[in-house]
């Protein structure tokens, strides 16, 4: 009897943290493995990556792990995961240089490490499951989407993809390779759900080259054009527009520096010698001012914003906006960034700049519409589908696509991060069984996970402050030596509030002498005491509970 088991430890129902496991033949294939970027109230924290608490239970039994292309939220976590887990990585050329330079950035030696470069004319072997590749349509080089065969059929992965026929090369769809794995019997197809509530095909380019070329040719001067690095085709199109009008190109932001220097040493950008400035901090000599050039300003989510508010307000040490300047925003706020896109174009406004706005209708989408995903199922004709890749609303919109297409219930599964869809003799099992997933809150490089009492603390900071008491006591003699200095962070402002605060020093004076009236001074009891006393103190006069931390030094010591 053959048995499948498919399961997500991240990826469904958000947007972000793909990882994707097929437990075929006691062998464990992970597809993918990303982060996703953390919302506002969730203070320091970097990135969330998947829980790999099961793949480290089973790491002997992996067999690889699967990459399609080189977005974050699909290798992201792949550094954290390799320091639990070795395994041998595969994808594209493109996919895997960037991977090593992100595994470097993180502090690992990408040499210790196995890469095996895959393409859409190989085919790896596991026994008897093969690995086969596709390469797809989407914003970055050299993306995949992978067909694992096995003896049930195939289960085809499609993860962010687009039908656009206007691209070329790395870009392009290989439908010859598509049509071959389609002339298989296709088991279940794992197929991106972000675009699905969009109405109709992925629209092509035409309008933007219109619009970019509109401004380009008023622009009289110094052109600055934000974008998003993880989108290299938007970035190669402003690079060849910028050509077209005789422009030099400065691009500036530290990650898409890295992610620009891997395409351009590799050939999959392309500028012309000459062409790309390289930039100086500005001083009393160097302004920068660059008339006939074309600044490139990019970064993740918020990061381009930020950085045109600081060239504004002549705050940045690369570019000082001038009234002269064509401003072309081709960053559309993304969940998360509204805010910040919204003030940059107050900022924009304020300052009278000439400000272009690119409309996010005019913008192809880098993912799969209703109809692009409608042509896949027809194309691959699978007898399951599972939405993977989107939020709830996503994979909702997308199981209604496929009952369009004349698929019941029993045949589409909208799953949750645990959930295991099994499979024996080709046929879905009706068992419903999880593995263990969740969220691993990561700040800056660090190897632990944030846990809920740091981020509680951030947040109380935020909201309520803290303050800081500092005591010396002779423990001896059973007495404060010095009368306690009180410092107040983001809770109250201290000349205004004398009286609150002289409260606070009878308050440890009562609790210390409670203290010393015992034989010994246990000095966990005396900090708790008189964090529990100044907390209820505080709380009953400001109806807010800063963090207090008491210092309490013994000067016998």
């Amino acid at each position: 009897m053959s048995n499948i088991k498919f399961f997500a430890l991240g990826g469904l129902g958000e947007n972000g943290k793909n990882m994707y496991c097929l437990d075929i033949s006691n062998k464990i294939f992970i597809l993918d493995a990303g982060l996703k970027y953390p919302t506002t109230e969730l203070f320091g924290v970097d990135s969330i990556v998947p829980d790999f608490d099961y793949l480290e239970q089973n790491k002997e039994r992996i067999a690889g792990i699967f990459l399609s292309h080189g977005h974050e939220d699909h290798i992201g976590a792949v550094p954290k995961l390799l320091k639990s887990i070795k395994a041998p990585m595969y994808g594209s050329y493109f996919t895997l240089a960037l991977l090593k330079d992100l595994l470097n950035e993180q502090g690992l030696n990408a040499e210790d490490y196995q890469f095996i470069e895959v393409s859409g004319e190989k085919t790896l072997s596991f026994g008897d499951v093969e690995v086969d590749f596709y390469r797809v349509t989407h914003s970055i080089p050299e993306s995949l989407g992978i067909a694992i065969n096995t003896n049930d059929g195939v289960i085809v992965y499609a993860p962010d993809f687009n039908f656009d026929q206007n691209v070329r090369g790395v870009y392009k769809t290989d439908f010859d390779k598509l049509s071959k794995i389609a002339g298989k019997k296709v088991l279940a197809l794992l197929v991106e759900s972000l675009g699905a509530e969009r109405v109709g095909y992925t629209h092509s380019s035409e309008s933007l080259d219109y619009a970019l070329n509109q401004a380009f040719y008023q622009a009289e001067s110094r052109i600055i054009v934000s974008a998003f690095s993880t989108d290299l085709v938007r970035i190669q199109k402003i690079i060849d527009i910028s050509l077209k009008y005789d422009r030099s190109i400065a691009i500036i932001g530290r990650k898409t520096q890295r992610t620009v220097d891997v395409a351009v040493n590799l050939g999959y950008l392309k500028i012309p010698e000459g062409k790309l400035v390289s930039l100086k901090f500005i001083d009393d000599k160097n302004k920068n001012e660059l008339k006939d050039s074309v600044v490139l300003v990019t970064g993740d989510r918020h990061e381009p914003f930020y950085m045109i508010q600081r060239m504004v307000k002549k705050l940045d040490r690369l570019i000082h906006m001038n009234h002269d300047d064509t401003i072309i925003l081709m960053t559309p706020p993304i969940p998360g960034t509204e805010k910040i896109a919204a003030r940059t174009l107050d900022v924009l406004y304020r300052f009278d700049a000439n400000v272009v706005k690119i409309s996010k209708s005019i913008l192809p989408p880098s993912h799969a519409s209703s109809e692009d995903i409608k042509l896949l199922v027809n194309i691959l004709q699978p007898k399951y589908i599972v939405p993977v890749i989107g939020e709830y609303r996503h994979q909702y919109a997308l199981n209604n696509l496929c009952i369009q297409l004349g698929y019941d219930k029993n045949h589409v599964f909208v799953l949750d991060n645990g959930d295991i869809l099994e499979f024996e003799n080709g046929e879905v099992s009706t068992q419903k069984t999880k593995v263990n997933s969740g969220d691993i809150f990561v700040d800056g490089i660090l190897d632990g996970d944030l846990n809920n009492v740091v981020l509680r603390d951030r947040e109380l900071l935020a909201q309520d402050g803290v303050l800081l008491l500092i005591a010396n006591v002779d423990a001896r003699r059973k007495q404060v030596v010095t009368t306690p200095e009180i410092v107040s962070r983001g809770f109250v402002y201290m000349k205004e509030n004398e009286e609150l605060i002289k409260e606070v020093e009878n308050i440890f004076y009562g609790v210390a002498e409670k203290i010393f009236k015992n034989r010994y001074v246990d000095w966990r009891l005396f900090k708790e005491n008189v964090k529990d006393e100044i907390s209820k103190y505080l709380y009953k006069v400001t109806s807010r509970r800063p963090i207090i931390i008491p210092v309490i030094i013994d000067t016998q010591i």
